[in-house]
């Protein structure tokens, strides 16, 4: 019986429990609170009473009386003395491990959220949502490819134009036939996840869950025993009812502690369904079989590419859960040689924090080893056809079945829908505009109108004191002084609003309530947010009784940066980043075009704070081979960031597309751009990390400029530091960053050298033919790519210098910036 098995469908009622246990706890902590406060003042009554005797004794003679009275005063006052040392002990023993036990506490309910959201979330989209997409791809190729077939019938029974018509056919039979082979791979892979999500991944953490809440049963089990201890004053009365305290104490048992609770929330015994191929899919193709893949002449290469893609995935898979293991069994170990070392059992509380980064890792590993599972069911499934067809060549796909009269279609009404389609847009787009400023649709004169309106009457947007959608630590940093308050909506909870106030020394944040139609925080209530923040700062009356902060300075937006979603209109779609699409866009006030950068709403608030990072860093700069930022509109959701619009587009892109046309000294020339643009962020300490040819961009007049700075740092040392490879393009980075998580200047050096050789290559990607983890291999072996065929000696001569394996020994972006000057010059 357990958690694991027991209560696989009881979320909420886990919530639940953890609520109901941490408000338990804080009446145990406010209730020796309160003990330790009377303790003190009954021993400095104590004390007092003998003092005051004192000054009344005399000391005319001696007598028996006397003596015995004196006895008594002073074991008066050396009980008194007692009794503070008793709660002096209370505070720093029982009550300290009390606070720690539910600060840990707390972070558990956190983590067991937050693991449990990404479990979720992971099954969901690898057994539902990516199914549903390619389900959707599905249906459509079939009749794309069912179109291409009746259209090369008609071609046939005409007699005109037939190969070209057997051309679009084979094509969109080939694109049919590839995407059921990704759809049988992603239903072995979704059956997969769902058994192990279903059977190992969320019991373990369920069960993880369970340990840890019973080793916090017994934590406070051990503090409650020791408050016992130092309570007891040994007298018959007080003795017996300590008894009674101690034997309910006694009766605490982890091990029986959540059966009724269990017994409440059991899971129901309904199996979930199975995960399996939709047969529907085939209804309008030529005879394709399910669960099966598909090995011919249109599929062969992707079949090749779909088990290299796989062996690889596979291999890193492998490589990081073993790495995961090996720290969770250090760290185990470490945990169990601290419990045995342990003197009292309520020293095992220090240990709560650990215990919880066990659970971390160890489900960690549970989640690697069912990716792992995943992808080993998947490779088994290509190797065991790639064996079976090993023997003989790819047979062709079979070809359409003949015409008939009947079977015609008409055609042309496709164009017409989209046509339609995109002016609905234009229109859509164009009201969205007028709704979103009604300063715009009322004109000049209404404009006029809104900026004489009193300031707790304007909207929320514009007061100077709304900060919009900004991270919790970008507002912890703009509070510097006793009174600075602003206020921003919730990263976490969207719509939801949050006073943040620097008090007493301290960050606090407060959640604006809403209720009845009416803002407070615990007293009189107002219509709009601005009438609330106007009140409190006009009459400095305190937030909350408890708190005791008072608003006395508004924190000013920057002005410079901010701009409001109406001031950009969006237009099309340049692309898909990280975080979101990248729209071309307007700037309303002078008509400029802008790059768009946008973020999705359902994005964790972690990864929002990311994506506003990039912008925080590129407020510093001002390079003109660095990309420009405009703004950021961070207002509402979604969050925008405003950067200049660079022509050329990416780096990358452009060395492919005009690799016939470029000559030596512009590449130079690109390089020398390069170089400027990294000494200059070297100077500002700041470390790039994805330094590439597809993170820059090519302006007018063939100026390159530095981009993308998502995973960019600034450090006072001029270092940084990471654990973990996730992201990290391994082709590119530095040997210490891979093996030591230690990132730099010099660590971008490497990069520069890289991206010199992508540069002199015309766009080839590093190392080709290997692996990450290949490339990895050979360059710890000392291997450093070959001179590209276009390169000059002395330009190879300076990626060989970026390439020295001890990161003292790489040149300053200053140093290559004047060397590739000079060649330039020659």
């Amino acid at each position: 019986m357990g958690f694991g098995r027991d209560l696989k469908n009881s979320h909420e009622g886990l919530l639940k429990l953890q609520d109901w246990e941490l408000k338990l706890l804080e009446t145990v902590k406010r209730f020796m609170t309160q003990r330790v406060k009377s303790d003190k003042e009954y021993a400095a009554l104590l004390l007092n009473m003998t003092q005051q005797t004192e000054k009344q004794e005399t000391a005319d003679y001696i007598s028996t009386v006397s003596k015995s009275w004196s006895q008594v005063v002073r074991q008066t006052e050396a009980l008194g003395r007692v009794m503070r040392s008793h709660a002096d002990d209370l505070n720093s023993g029982p009550l300290h491990r009390l606070a720690t036990l539910i600060r840990d506490k707390q972070q558990v309910k956190k983590s067991y959220q937050s693991l449990h959201q990404q479990l979720e979330s992971h099954n969901h989209k690898v057994t539902r949502s990516d199914l549903e997409k390619l389900k959707g791809a599905y249906r459509q190729l079939s009749r794309d490819a069912n179109s291409a077939k009746e259209k090369y019938r008609e071609a046939m029974a005409k007699g005109r134009e037939a190969e070209r018509a057997r051309e679009r056919y084979d094509k969109a039979t080939a694109k049919l036939h590839n995407l059921h082979n990704q759809y049988v791979l992603a239903v072995c892979g979704a059956r997969m996840q769902q058994d192990e999500h279903r059977c190992r991944t969320a019991p373990a953490l369920l069960d993880s869950l369970q340990r840890m809440q019973e080793d916090m049963t017994l934590a406070l089990q051990s503090i409650l025993e020791e408050y016992c201890e130092i309570s007891s004053l040994l007298s018959d009365e007080i003795v017996k009812i300590h008894q009674e305290i101690s034997a309910a104490v006694q009766q605490i048992d982890p091990l029986a502690e959540y059966q009724h609770f269990i017994d409440a929330y059991r899971s129901p015994e309904t199996p979930e369904a199975s995960v399996e191929f939709d047969t529907s899919l085939l209804d309008e193709t030529d005879n394709l079989p399910a669960n099966e893949i598909l090995w011919n002449t249109l599929t062969v290469d992707s079949l090749q590419a779909m088990l290299s893609s796989t062996t690889e995935e596979l291999s890193l898979t492998q490589q990081s859960l073993q790495t995961k293991e090996a720290l969770a069994d250090d760290l185990d170990a470490k945990i169990q040689t601290s419990q045995q070392n342990a003197e009292r059992k309520s020293d095992c509380v220090l240990l709560l924090s650990q215990k919880l980064s066990l659970l971390e890792l160890r489900q960690a590993v549970q989640s690697l080893r069912s990716s792992e599972a995943r992808l080993s069911s998947q490779k088994a499934l290509l190797d065991a056809k790639m064996a079976a067809a090993a023997a003989s060549p790819p047979p062709p796909p079979p070809p359409p079945a003949l015409p008939y009269e009947d079977d015609a279609r008409s055609i042309g009404s496709t164009d017409k829908s989209k046509e339609k389609s995109s002016r609905f847009d234009t229109l859509r787009h164009s009201l969205a505009g007028m709704i979103r400023s009604p300063k715009a649709m009322l004109g000049s004169s209404t404009s006029q109108f809104f900026d004489v309106i009193p300031t707790s009457e304007r909207p929320l947007a514009e007061q100077e004191w709304y900060h919009g959608a900004i991270p919790r630590t970008e507002a912890q940093e703009l509070l510097r002084q006793q009174g600075d308050f602003l206020v921003r909506e919730s990263h976490g909870k969207p719509g939801e609003y949050v006073l943040s106030v620097f008090s007493d020394d301290q960050r606090r944040h407060f959640i604006i309530q809403y209720a009845d139609s009416q803002y407070r925080f615990e007293g009189t209530g107002f219509s709009t947010i601005p009438q609330l923040i106007e009140h409190h700062f006009s009459t400095k009356q305190v937030i909350t009784k408890k708190s005791g902060v008072v608003l006395l300075n508004p924190v000013v937006k920057d002005k410079k940066w901010i701009l409001n979603h109406e001031d950009v209109v969006l237009g099309e779609l340049l692309g898909k980043g990280n975080f979101g699409e990248v729209f071309k866009g307007t700037l309303q006030r002078d008509k400029m075009a802008v790059a768009v950068k946008t973020c999705k709403e359902d994005l964790p608030p972690e990864l929002k704070i990311r994506f506003l990072s990039e912008a925080r860093i590129l407020k510093q700069y001002d390079h003109p081979n660095i990309v420009k930022l405009i703004g950021v509109c961070t207002q509402r959701q979604p969050i925008y960031i405003v950067m200049e619009l660079v022509s050329g587009g990416d780096f990358l892109s452009f060395l492919r597309k005009k690799k016939d046309e470029l000559k030596t000294k512009q590449l130079i020339r690109f390089s020398v751009d390069a170089a400027a643009g990294m000494a200059y962020l070297e100077s500002k300490n700041c470390i790039h990390r994805d330094l590439a040819a597809r993170n820059c961009l090519v302006a007018d007049g063939s100026v390159l400029k530095i981009s993308d700075f998502g995973m960019s740092r600034q450090e006072d040392d001029g270092v940084y530091s990471s654990s973990g490879l996730k992201q990290i393009p391994i082709k590119w980075t530095a040997p210490e960053a891979l093996n030591y998580g230690r990132y730099s200047s010099e660590s971008d050096v490497w990069s520069y050298g890289i991206l010199l050789w992508e540069t002199f290559s015309l766009g080839v990607c590093p190392y080709p033919g290997m692996t990450n983890q290949q490339a990895r291999e050979q360059v710890e072996k000392g291997y450093r790519m070959a001179c590209p065929q276009r390169c000059p000696d002395d330009v190879y001569k300076v990626m060989q210098r970026c390439w020295q394996y001890n990161p003292e020994e790489r040149p300053k972006f200053s140093e290559l910036q004047r060397d590739l000057g000079a060649i330039k010059k020659k």
